[in-house]
């Protein structure tokens, strides 16, 4: 159960897909419930797709309201589908993870959660204002909940950590990060098109500093318009970047413009066809994480980063899950320290050698975690959870594919 599902814009949805279509040619039965007109509720790539004929229009962000609707109806789907061995629910929409037990129940089934983002603790992080009360009796109800589940998967150490100290067993919780989109690979940064449209043709030795992806409030951007303002005049060969989508691009832009920055570009959302050649167009990348959101989220950014084989500045918690998979193929900054993001990036345009160096870096990492390897453990978390009875003979007496 996820909010979002292909065609759908959003990383959660791609990982759902990603995996289900693994699972199913591994010889599961793969339902998804997921929000959207019910038109798009077709069999896709071995998957029955159930489709609850609501949500919010494509690129428009949910506001609260929108998200206790989108629970609500993906609950109600899920009531009345046929039994199920194993229940999977996400985090989105927020506190999804209440629902897996009821479900479970209903279908007598296992109930497996899998935490992209830990609520409602990020939910101050993301600039949803609730009655300290309120905030922590869900609180509570979420630590319950997620006692309740047979199984827990979190995304990183840190989030696996603030799970455990909520009370789950370490038998019911397991560590399995998020991987790369497969289509993403390492591509010669000219050439392609995509830097010319920006007006850098090839030869040029301008130094593309890139944000990409979506912007909200747990990705400070004070910093880096700092460092832009910074390099403006002193490093005119240096040009930042900023394409996606998200809330917190109009303040950005709004800001960019009141200092008068003319070495930023903005472009929109890329589609999944553009992905490689956009992040390869890069010399440098920037994965934002506001320090309070540490252990409540990974970055999902970051992965598709390496998978380009470019270096990156991580600009949050030096204790976090995204600061440690950085170690090697970039560096940590503070996200609010615009001298500090500045000097780094002036030290990577200056110092080829090493971009090229950490960004391979980069790329050999990545290419030790993708979707088939983490489909291969996930299916293996979910038949964990299943008595032997149900699990069928063929998944017994043959290795995953995908392996």
């Amino acid at each position: 159960m996820n909010r979002v599902f292909p065609p759908d814009r959003g990383a959660t949805g791609r990982c759902l897909h990603d995996l289900a279509t693994r699972m199913a040619d591994a010889g599961w039965r793969v339902t998804v419930v997921a929000d959207g007109p019910e038109s798009r509720a077709d069999a896709r790539d071995g998957i029955a797709l159930h489709r609850t004929g609501g949500g919010v229009p494509e690129g428009e962000r949910p506001d609260a309201r929108a998200y206790i609707e989108s629970l609500c109806r993906l609950t109600g789907r899920a009531l009345r589908l046929p039994r199920h061995d194993v229940v999977v629910t996400m985090t989105d929409p927020p506190m999804l993870a209440l629902a897996g037990p009821m479900l479970a129940a209903r279908h007598g089934a296992a109930s497996l959660h899998w935490c992209q983002d830990l609520y409602p603790d990020l939910l101050p992080v993301l600039g949803v204002r609730m009655p300290s009360m309120l905030h922590r009796l869900a609180g509570r109800g979420m630590a319950r909940s997620l006692r309740r589940h047979d199984g827990v998967i979190a995304i990183g150490r840190c989030m696996r950590d603030r799970i455990a100290a909520m009370g789950v067993m370490g038998e019911r919780l397991s560590l399995l990060p998020n991987w790369p989109d497969p289509a993403i690979h390492p591509l010669p940064k000219e050439g392609g098109g995509f830097r010319s449209s920006l007006g850098v043709v090839d030869g040029d030795r301008r130094f593309l500093v890139a944000y990409s992806g979506t912007l909200g409030l747990a990705h400070p951007m004070d910093g880096v318009l700092e460092a832009a303002a910074r390099l403006q005049d002193s490093d005119p060969g240096v040009l930042f970047l900023l394409t996606g989508e998200g809330r917190g691009f109009a303040a950005v832009e709004g800001e960019a413009q009141r200092r008068g920055l003319r070495n930023l570009r903005r472009l929109p959302w890329q589609p999944a066809d553009r992905l490689a050649e956009s992040l390869s167009a890069a010399d440098l990348h920037l994965v934002t994480m506001h320090p309070a959101a540490e252990g409540m989220l990974v970055p999902s950014k970051l992965a598709g980063v390496q998978a380009a084989g470019r270096p990156c500045l991580f600009l949050g918690p030096r204790g976090s899950e995204a600061a440690a998979r950085v170690a090697g193929c970039g560096l940590v900054v503070d996200p609010f320290d615009g001298a500090a993001i500045a000097d780094a990036v002036r030290s990577y345009a200056a110092d080829p050698m090493r971009c090229a160096a950490e960004g391979a870096r980069a790329a050999g990492q990545s290419a030790v975690w993708t979707a088939d390897r983490a489909a291969t453990a996930f299916a293996a978390i979910a038949e964990g959870l299943l008595p032997a009875q149900r699990i069928p003979r063929t998944m017994m007496t043959r290795p995953l594919p995908h392996a």
